[in-house]
C-alpha cells in the first residue's frame, strides 16, 4: 500500500511502500478518501512532540479521515462494507495519509449525507478542538451562544510558516460590523 511517511524528524514527508494495516475485531477498514491536514502533523513532523509522543519512526502521519469502509473486524457491529465514515483515529493509531487505514469502531462516525467526503475530512480534529475549548474547558453549555473571532483559520495560526517576503503583508479583509443584537447577546453570556 502507499502511504506518505516520515522517517526522520525535520525531513520532508515521502511517499512509500507500507504493509496493509492489520485489521482487529473491533477494527475498521476505511479506504481513504480524503485526509485533512494539521499543524499538529507539521509539529510531529519537525519532531516537536517527540517527549510526550514518542513515535517509532518511520511514521504514516494524518490525523483526519473520510472515506469508505472496506471490511470490519468480526466484533464490530455499528458498521458494514460500503458506509461512507469519518474519524480522528486514536493518537497511537494515526495515519491518514495512506490508501487505507484500520481504526478502531468507536472513533468512528458515518459521515452525514449533507457533506462532501473532503469536507468530512477537514472536521474531526478541528472539531475536537473546538469542542475541548469551548465545552470542556470554557463550559459552554446547551443555550449560550459564542462569538469566534477568525472562525476561518485553523486553531493555530498565530504565527506563519511562510518564508519572509519583501512584499508587505496584505490588509486585512474588510468585515462588516457585526448587528448590535449579535454583539449584546454574546457579551451577556
Amino acid at each position: 500500500m502507499r502511504a506518505f511517511v516520515v522517517a526522520k524528524y525535520k525531513e520532508p514527508l515521502r511517499a512509500a511502500d507500507v504493509p496493509e494495516p492489520t485489521v482487529g475485531d473491533r477494527d475498521v477498514l476505511v479506504q481513504v478518501q480524503a485526509a485533512g491536514l494539521n499543524q499538529l502533523d507539521e509539529k510531529i513532523r519537525l519532531g516537536e512532540f517527540k517527549q510526550i509522543l514518542p513515535y517509532k519512526l518511520q511514521l504514516i502521519l494524518g490525523h483526519d479521515v473520510a472515506g469508505t469502509v472496506i471490511r470490519v473486524g468480526a466484533k464490530v457491529r455499528g458498521f458494514k462494507p460500503g458506509d461512507a465514515v469519518y474519524a480522528r483515529p486514536d493518537k497511537d493509531r494515526i495515519g491518514t495519509f495512506a490508501e487505507r487505514i484500520a481504526i478502531t469502531e468507536a472513533d468512528l462516525a458515518l459521515k452525514p449525507a449533507s457533506i462532501s467526503m473532503e469536507e468530512a475530512g477537514s472536521l474531526p480534529l478541528v472539531a475536537l478542538t473546538a469542542w475541548q475549548a469551548l465545552v470542556e474547558q470554557g463550559n459552554v453549555r446547551p443555550g449560550q451562544k459564542v462569538l469566534i473571532h477568525a472562525g476561518a483559520a485553523g486553531s493555530d495560526r498565530s504565527r506563519s510558516n511562510s518564508p519572509n517576503t519583501s512584499a508587505p503583508p496584505s490588509p486585512p479583509p474588510q468585515v462588516p460590523p457585526m448587528p448590535t443584537s449579535c454583539a449584546t447577546s454574546a457579551r451577556t453570556r
